[in-house]
C-alpha cells in the first residue's frame, strides 16, 4: 500500500500544464529584443511624420542637427551617458538596460534608411497613429519580458529614491527638461508629442497586459496594475 504524503495536485495543475522554464526565457528574451527593435522602428515612423516625437527624442533630433550625427547613435550615445549616472544613484542595470542602449538606437536608424518622409495630411496622420500604436507595443513587450529598465527610466526611479520626489513630478521635470532643450535645439515638437503624451499610457498598458509572461511558479502575472505613469518604462 502506497501512503500519500499530501493531496494530490488538481487536474491540469501539475507541472507539465505551464511551460518549461526554458521556453519562458525564450519567449522573454524574443519579446525584450522584438520589443526593443519595434521601440526604435516606431519612433522613426513618428521622425517620417514630421508631426512631433516623444520628449527624449526631441532632444535626439535636437542634438543631431547641431552634431550632424544620426538620431540612433545619438540615442545610443546619450543612453550610454544616462546609464553613467546609475552609478551615483546605486541602480543596477539588467540586461534589458544594456540591451537598450545598443539596440534601439540602431533600429531607428535601419528604419529611417528605408522609411521616406510623409507627405500630405492623411498620409502623415496615419504614420503618427502607426507610429504611437507600435510604440506602446513595443513598450509591452520589451518590459514585460522583465529584463530590466531603460537607461533614461532608470535615472528617474534612482532620483525618486534619493531624493524623495514622487516618481510623477521627477518624470515630468525631466521630460519637460529634455523637450525645452531638444526644441531649443531644432527638435521637432507638435501636435503628435501631445498625442503621444495623452495616449501611449493606456496604449501601452493594453499591451502590458497582453504580453505578460507567466511566473515560473505557473501564477497569474500581475504587469501595470497601476496607474500607467507607474507602469510605463520608456527607453
Amino acid at each position: 500500500m502506497v501512503s500519500r504524503v499530501g493531496p494530490l495536485p488538481p487536474q491540469g495543475d501539475t507541472l507539465t500544464s505551464h511551460p518549461p522554464r526554458h521556453g519562458r526565457l525564450v519567449r522573454r528574451l524574443f519579446q525584450l529584443y522584438a520589443g526593443l527593435a519595434l521601440y526604435g522602428a516606431s519612433s522613426a515612423l513618428l521622425v517620417r511624420s514630421g508631426l512631433g516625437l516623444e520628449p527624449w527624442n526631441v532632444l535626439h533630433q535636437g542634438l543631431a542637427e547641431r552634431t550632424g550625427l544620426s538620431m540612433g547613435v545619438v540615442l545610443t550615445v546619450l543612453g550610454a551617458a544616462v546609464l553613467l549616472l546609475w552609478i551615483p544613484l546605486r541602480q543596477r542595470p539588467g540586461l534589458g538596460t544594456v540591451s537598450n542602449v545598443l539596440l534601439i538606437g540602431a533600429a531607428m536608424d535601419a528604419t529611417l534608411t528605408v522609411v521616406p518622409e510623409a507627405h500630405g495630411t492623411v498620409l502623415r496622420g496615419v504614420t503618427t497613429a502607426a507610429g504611437i500604436v507600435l510604440n506602446g507595443a513595443a513598450t509591452g513587450l520589451y518590459i514585460a519580458a522583465r529584463f530590466g529598465p531603460g537607461p533614461r527610466d532608470g535615472l528617474m526611479t534612482g532620483l525618486h529614491l534619493r531624493t524623495g520626489v514622487s516618481v510623477r513630478r521627477v518624470r515630468t521635470a525631466i521630460e519637460v527638461a529634455v523637450v525645452t532643450t531638444g526644441f531649443a535645439l531644432g527638435g521637432t515638437v507638435g501636435v503628435a508629442t501631445l498625442l503621444y503624451a495623452v495616449t501611449i499610457g493606456p496604449i501601452a498598458q493594453l499591451f502590458l497586459r497582453l504580453f505578460a509572461v507567466p511566473p515560473a511558479s505557473g501564477g497569474r502575472a500581475v504587469v501595470a496594475t497601476g496607474p500607467p505613469h507607474g507602469a510605463i518604462l520608456r527607453p
